[in-house]
């Protein structure tokens, strides 16, 4: 392995944490948003979480995996995984530390690092059409090894 995976995966990383902000605070902002119009928390979750879906799918395809081909089925299979591993997660977290606060961002972590992975090696993968074609035969070859 060279330098430049090296690279591009340190790249992919630092790009998709900086997008992962942006996408935390998008998500919140429609929870929060939906909270202060009065909606009950559990739904403004699950609304905040299915519109932070789409974003997301958005800003990673476009400026974190933009040389990959994307699913939106796995993306959405992968988000819905995503959500079940962060709430055993925060449930762990809160049996371990006693800020519910703590609890929450050590979930996201751990949550992120397994987003990261997934999205990468099963959801983002390289696009098929640009693998290279076999190598055509050359005539010669096909004689030589024809049989009448």
């Amino acid at each position: 392995m060279g330098i430049a995976p090296l690279y591009s995966t340190t790249t992919r990383v630092w790009r998709y944490y900086k997008v992962g902000v942006i996408n935390t605070l998008f998500g919140y902002g429609i929870y929060a948003l939906l909270l202060l119009i009065g909606l009950n928390m559990y739904v403004a979750q699950i609304i905040g979480h299915i519109t932070g879906i789409a974003f997301n799918y958005f800003t990673y395809s476009r400026h974190v995996f933009h040389d990959l081909t994307a699913s939106k089925f796995r993306f959405i299979l992968s988000y819905t995984l995503n959500y079940a591993v962060g709430l055993v997660f925060l449930a762990l977290s809160a049996i371990i530390l006693s800020s519910p606060y703590l609890a929450g961002l050590s979930a996201m972590i751990l949550t992120s690092i397994i987003n990261f992975v997934v999205l990468r090696k099963y959801v983002f993968t390289p696009d098929l059409h640009v693998l290279p074609l076999p190598r055509p035969a050359i005539v010669s070859e096909n004689i030589d090894h024809a049989s009448f």
